[in-house]
């Protein structure tokens, strides 16, 4: 049974995320101290002990959910669980590839800090706005952000299942986009409450940021293969880590066929790693005849062992 690691992106902190791996794990608590070392901070203990309006800063919660989603993955790889494919959702993608070998995770965890201060730093507070639409389709969404636009950005940001699209753009367009949905047959729309616009094309200044900051980042081959967010092709080689990193700031989160082409490829088991279970539910909305497990404590650790036969 093939077995792919699935890592989450923003929004699935929480004040305490891997503590229990951090005090069980002898390698997840190695991971936190290379953090820590790597950023000149306590990252471990603002992960573990908040506070929380510190931890949501977005250059705090980047590389806090990645260290978090590393450790748990070392935490695996003790106890023999190792994947065979691998993806991670927008900031996840940069899980999955330090998971994978073909990034070093302190330089992972230097720039996605950085990457975090890039995309906050793209748009002025209060002028972006990102939303989900549940209940249309990635087609009628494309349509209906078309149509809200009259001039400014409102773009499809994640297509995360056959029937929940995140959008994000200009926060006037996005509410025209929020009403439309709902008049065309989308049973609930919400304005989402983020700090930016991520996703978008207003996150190019963001994008080209970071390009610059990778100029200094060594990458290698991974050893695990990664499936992208912007095409859901499959990193088999290092001249792709870097341009699609920069391609991903502003371009939408293809999660519905990320998570479809790791089934083509013959995955039958997804396990997401990392703070949080919304890839595992989501996973269950995409694709049928699947086995779908989270590992955010050790207890879903060892239920993923036994019901994987592995324990």
């Amino acid at each position: 049974m093939l077995v792919a690691f699935l890592f989450p992106g923003q929004g699935s902190q929480v004040v305490g995320m891997g503590r229990a791996f951090a005090e069980s794990s002898a390698a997840a608590k190695a991971v936190y101290a290379e953090a820590n070392d790597a950023l000149g901070f306590d990252l471990a203990r603002l992960s573990f002990e908040g506070p929380e309006a510190e931890l949501q800063r977005t250059a705090n919660t980047q590389p806090a959910v990645l260290t978090a989603s590393v450790a748990i993955a070392a935490a695996c790889a003790e106890r023999g669980l190792i994947p065979d494919m691998l993806a991670g959702h927008s900031l996840g993608e940069y899980s999955a590839l330090v998971a994978g070998g073909a990034l070093r995770f302190p330089d992972a965890v230097r720039l996605v800090r950085k990457r975090g201060e890039f995309m906050q730093e793209a748009v002025p507070a209060g002028a972006g706005a990102m939303a989900a639409i549940m209940g249309l389709d990635l087609a009628a969404a494309e349509a209906v952000c078309a149509e809200a636009a009259r001039g400014e950005v409102v773009e499809v940001a994640n297509a995360n299942s056959p029937a929940q699209v995140v959008i994000a753009g200009h926060r006037g367009a996005v509410e025209r986009a929020v009403l439309l949905a709902a008049a065309r047959g989308g049973k609930k729309s919400v304005l989402l409450p983020v700090s930016a616009p991520f996703h978008c094309t207003l996150m190019r200044p963001a994008a080209d940021r970071l390009a610059r900051a990778l100029d200094d980042i060594a990458v290698g081959d991974p050893a695990v293969p990664v499936v992208r967010n912007v095409d859901a092709s499959v990193t088999r080689a290092a001249a792709d880590v870097k341009p699609r990193l920069v391609e991903q700031v502003a371009r939408p989160v293809r999660w519905t066929a990320c998570v479809e082409r790791l089934r083509r490829e013959g995955v039958e088991a997804f396990v997401e790693v990392g703070p949080g279970r919304v890839l595992t539910g989501l996973v269950k909305r995409i694709v049928d005849d699947v086995k779908a497990f989270s590992i955010e404590d050790p207890a879903g650790l060892e239920k993923t062992l036994a019901a994987l036969g592995r324990s």
